[in-house]
């Protein structure tokens, strides 16, 4: 059954429609409702297509991808893909029902995975298959303004609907895009929410941008490092979306951070001229918090040098994906001690309550725990 095409509302519609004649075609003189309604990124994506050339009536081609190509770009990316398809296929089932479906790409724009598409093989099926594919390019250079190429030259989310892609053959589209940052805060990726000829969902904006976090604190858990930092302002509730993550090596350099930390702790890594260490941040010795580490304290609270104050979860750190690649292995043993210590720590020290969680007597954890102690295992 054909899709049926949705337009935007009659007013949005034709708002859109002037902007593109005043920002596009130059119409003079200048109309500020148009303009007015559409956000800045656009128009400066608009200009960048215009200074580069383009006309809004050149064709768009999607070039076709070899399978070697699409193998290799992926492959490059494999860190980044495996981090991020959980989220992908969460994505794929909140949005299921709206015929939107979601693209990640790497820095340069270029696919590397695909969520589920909506099915059937009518004109939006085909329209989705064009760009759905890893090794696409759909960075600015290549199809002009859109939410990829936008989020990924502002580096920030957005969303863009229909007219406000640059070229008429992409203005079936309908996306929201959310930039990706890696540990040390440099820009490596984006993901992409798009639709062809849906409804507008603005509010995907926001549900591309917590997706997009929820990959980058993915990718930072991975990270091999000695300590990992949850961190929290005192008395605010923690989640996914809020909650700092800071690593740091044996020496006490820091080695990542997700978005959250860098901000609590206004210092953006990939932009620093020298390697930042514990110190620098924390008025508090290193060795401190390795010592709550193994003891499993729950919530410290530490000063900062800046006066502030911040909640901090220590836990040891090394992912078991770096430990593979340091040629080591965890014993089968010392992984049961940290799930049993992680149980105590999450029931804030009740080994009843933790006993009962893992359905074992506390005399077993009790005897588990204390093995660890006397082998010699951080505790």
């Amino acid at each position: 059954m054909p899709a049926t095409v949705v337009s935007p509302p009659p007013e949005r519609s034709l708002a859109i429609a002037q902007a593109r004649r005043e920002l596009i075609e130059g119409e003079s003189p200048p109309r500020a409702r148009g303009a007015a309604c559409v956000d800045s990124w656009i128009t400066r994506s608009w200009q960048r297509c215009i200074e580069a050339g383009r006309r809004p009536q050149q064709r768009v081609s999607f070039d076709p991808v070899s399978r070697a190509a699409g193998c290799d770009v992926a492959e490059h990316n494999r860190a980044l893909v495996s981090a991020a398809r959980p989220v992908i296929d969460r994505l794929s089932r909140a949005i299921a029902d709206t015929r939107y479906f979601a693209i990640l790409t790497n820095a340069d724009g270029v696919v590397i995975d695909v969520g589920n598409l909506p099915g059937g093989v009518d004109a939006a099926s085909r329209h989705a298959r064009d760009i759905a594919r890893v090794g696409v390019d759909l960075s600015e250079r290549a199809i002009g303004t859109s939410a990829i190429g936008t989020a990924l030259a502002e580096q920030e989310s957005v969303w863009l609907h229909r007219g406000e892609h640059f070229f008429d053959d992409t203005s079936v589209y309908s996306c929201a895009g959310a930039p990706l940052f890696g540990p040390r805060g440099d820009c490596i990726g984006m993901l992409d929410l798009t639709g062809v000829q849906v409804v507008e969902r603005p509010e995907l904006r926001h549900l591309a941008t917590l997706s997009a976090r929820s990959i980058e604190n993915m990718l930072l858990i991975r990270e091999p490092c000695e300590l990992l930092l949850h961190l929290a302002w005192p008395g605010s509730p923690s989640s996914e979306a809020t909650e700092g993550l800071l690593c740091i090596d044996a020496g006490g350099g820091i080695t990542g951070a997700n978005a959250a930390a860098r901000q609590m702790l206004h210092q953006p890594l990939a932009r620093c001229e020298h390697a930042l260490n514990f110190n620098d941040l924390f008025a508090l010795p290193l060795h401190m918090m390795f010592d709550a580490a193994r003891r499993g304290d729950a919530v410290l609270e530490v000063p900062l040098w800046s006066g502030l104050r911040v909640q901090a979860r220590p836990r040891r750190g090394g992912s078991s994906e770096g430990a593979s690649a340091s040629g080591t292995r965890p014993r089968l043993r010392d992984v049961e001690t940290e799930l049993i210590r992680k149980a105590v720590t999450d029931a804030r020290g009740n080994v009843a309550e933790a006993a009962r969680a893992l359905g074992i007597s506390r005399a077993t954890v009790y005897r588990k725990l204390w093995r660890g102690r006397s082998a010699g295992m951080p505790d």
